[in-house]
């Protein structure tokens, strides 16, 4: 099996280090429409790779396929994408619901979290907790994805603590700008969100402008 590579791009946000193939999304800051806007929620957003090819298998594997020997390898990406000239106070994964949890056997995010523990001496902390099942969100439209998880983590005190948000894959950042949120409702000073892998938009556009010789050729 090939090596993951890391997510590589001329162009990035400032804060949530969305990649874009021009700088036109980009305000003089370097920041997206999103995180102008206040919708992402959390101060910033790191991800080792692109959810494509050998990652999103090793992801598959480890989260559904229940490998869960995955969630060292995984870690140790999650601490090259980690920044070396931030200090966080401690690492909260983000929470699976009580039913999908049993149904799983585990929370990929709160094993990841505790293997980078390991590897950096980040305590984790079991600080949120969801208040009601989400359906899935895949297939939503980012506006349906922000409207399904609204309002359904709820946080513990982490009265001026930096936190570190641990999931594995960053599709919108709908579930982590939720979290993002309850946490700073319970008093924390900063969330940064830290993942495996991020759906790449650009890989998408990529397919859609390969696709339309054949789709024009069908009219």
């Amino acid at each position: 099996m090939d090596t993951p590579e890391p997510l590589s791009a001329e162009f990035f946000c400032a804060s949530c280090r969305t990649p874009f193939q021009n700088a036109f999304p980009l305000d003089a800051s370097g920041r997206c429409a999103l995180c102008r806007s206040g919708l992402r929620g959390f101060d910033a957003a790191y991800s080792f790779g692109a959810y494509e090819g050998v990652l999103r298998e090793l992801i598959h594997l480890y989260k559904y396929g229940r490998v869960k020997t995955l969630a060292w390898p995984l870690s140790s990406l999650l601490a090259q994408a980690l920044p070396r000239d931030e200090a966080f106070d401690a690492a909260v994964p983000v929470p699976l619901y009580w039913r999908r949890r049993l149904q799983r056997g585990f929370n990929q995010a709160e094993l990841l979290a505790r293997c980078l523990s390991r590897r950096t001496g980040i305590p984790v902390a079991k600080a949120l907790g969801r208040r009601r099942p989400t359906p899935a969100q895949a297939g939503l439209s980012n506006s349906a994805r922000r409207q399904n998880v609204s309002q359904a983590f709820r946080a513990r005190s982490v009265q001026g603590k930096r936190i570190l948000l641990i999931d594995d894959v960053m599709t919108t950042g709908a579930t982590a700008a939720s979290c993002a949120l309850a946490l700073k409702q319970a008093g924390a000073r900063r969330v940064a969100l830290l993942t495996v892998a991020r759906v790449d938009r650009r890989m998408e556009a990529w397919r859609l402008t390969a696709d339309r010789p054949m789709l024009e050729e069908r009219v």
